[in-house]
């Protein structure tokens, strides 16, 4: 090749050359520096603290419920799903699934003090659409009025209406007018028309008989008695409960067995009722045993935020982990949890749960599945109602911002050790040797 022919070819190589460098420049200009600027933005916004993360999920959660509720338009308005296996009951258990189910998980929240900060601000809305809401629950003449009469799923989801009560007596309870406490123990009474399965179901009617005797209400003692003695035959050791004769490994320890036991005996404790049984004692037995299941159930999460998905009725997602949060609420971590630790992995689960994946519907209603929306998971009994059990993980926001829960600096829990080469302490099994013998 002349150097005639070499000077042509380089001339129009520079060209090209000169050609995609402008090419790139105006790519960056276009894309790459907003791209900067909106990350330097964001960058410059005010870390969100744990708490304030935590309350802005149960927000998200509980508003389109209440507002509508309180207006009387939860039945008018929330858009429901149900399990494609779905039985022939009445589908309006959806709502008092819904209105039970998250009260319970945010009464501890709302029984805060109020103040003028911007969480105490949505905590004050919230209870002041919840007291209507509670009012419309029984009202015969709302449009909310919910499904007290008919198939026994009544009786599980007044139970969670009770616990609510119970979480949250003073600031839920006490303000009601009179006409709707006697409309709710008059659907209390009605309940007991319902024969329990021999299950967890035992305890749904000891939590209702439970929280009548600390109202000063008549309460049905053997109900009560008979949930205590059933469930003390089922305890099964290192904090788990069989959820009837057959033990299962699912969570309904979670779900149900240590959070409505507490309850129940505290509740019984808390009337002064003077019976064959000696609820202080056994309080003080489950406590510890729920204290061990904590220790097991803080061991399920990963590092990632995972934890193990079994058994049966998994969409009902955080619920998994209520007694690892009902410890950090009544101040009765076990020695070897720490507050920090506690928040940072419960903190990761949400992230990993709420940030990853959309768990509501458009109409802004939890979406039936475990992460995501995954019709599939759903049991025959399962509404998008039934989810709202999830918000029993939000019973911590019962503790003051101030409390060491929130303030300790976040600590890595027993994975995060594990995998990571740190000292993590050993597990054991563990058992106690309380007796309770009937005191006559």
């Amino acid at each position: 090749m002349n150097a005639k022919a070499r000077t042509y070819i380089d001339k129009h190589k520079y060209k090209r050359m000169r050609k995609m460098n402008m090419w790139l420049l105006l790519t960056a200009v276009l894309f790459v520096l907003p791209a900067a600027a909106y990350s330097a933005g964001k960058s410059k916004k005010a870390p969100v603290s744990d708490r304030e993360y935590w309350v802005s999920e149960a927000y998200k959660m509980a508003r389109p419920v209440l507002e509508n509720m309180a207006r009387g338009e939860l039945q008018k308005n929330m858009q429901t799903e149900f399990s494609p296996s779905f039985d022939n009951r009445n589908r309006k258990v959806v709502y008092m699934e819904t209105f039970g189910r998250l009260m319970a998980g945010i009464a501890p929240w709302l029984a805060l003090p109020d103040d003028d900060s911007a969480e105490g601000v949505k905590r004050r809305q919230l209870r002041e659409w919840a007291l209507a809401s509670y009012r419309n629950a029984v009202d015969p003449a709302s449009p909310d009025y919910l499904l007290w009469s008919g198939a026994g799923q009544a009786l599980v989801d007044a139970a969670y209406v009770a616990e609510s009560f119970l979480r949250a007596y003073d600031a839920l309870w006490v303000p009601l007018d009179e006409v709707t406490k006697q409309r709710y123990i008059k659907e209390f009474t009605g309940l007991r028309r319902v024969d329990p399965p021999y299950t967890n179901w035992f305890l749904f009617s000891s939590v209702i008989e439970s929280f009548m005797a600390k109202a000063g209400a008549g309460y049905d003692e053997f109900r009560v008695n008979t949930a205590c003695r059933k469930v003390e035959e089922w305890y099964v050791g290192d904090g788990w409960y069989a959820d009837g004769p057959v033990f299962a490994f699912d969570y309904y320890s979670s779900y149900v067995f240590h959070a409505m036991y507490l309850e129940t005996l505290q509740a019984m404790v808390d009337a002064k009722a003077n019976t064959r049984i000696d609820y202080k004692k056994y309080y003080d037995r489950a406590l510890r045993r729920a204290q061990k299941f904590a220790v097991v159930l803080e061991r399920f999460i990963s590092p990632e935020g995972t934890f193990p998905v079994i058994g049966r009725s998994t969409p009902y997602r955080l619920a998994a982990m209520q007694p690892l949060a009902l410890m950090a609420w009544y101040q009765t971590l076990p020695e070897e949890l720490s507050n920090g630790q506690v928040r940072a992995a419960l903190t990761k689960v949400m992230h990993r749960m709420y940030d990853v994946m959309d768990n509501y519907n458009s109409g802004g209603y939890l979406t039936i599945g475990f992460c995501g929306s995954q019709p599939a998971t759903a049991d025959w009994y399962t509404n998008n109602g039934s989810l709202y059990i999830t918000s029993v993980a939000f019973a911590p926001l019962g503790l003051p911002a101030d409390h060491p829960f929130w303030t300790a600096e976040p600590e890595p829990w027993t994975q995060v050790k594990a995998w990571n080469g740190q000292p993590f302490p050993k597990d054991h099994r563990w058992a106690d040797g309380a007796k309770t013998p009937d005191k006559w």
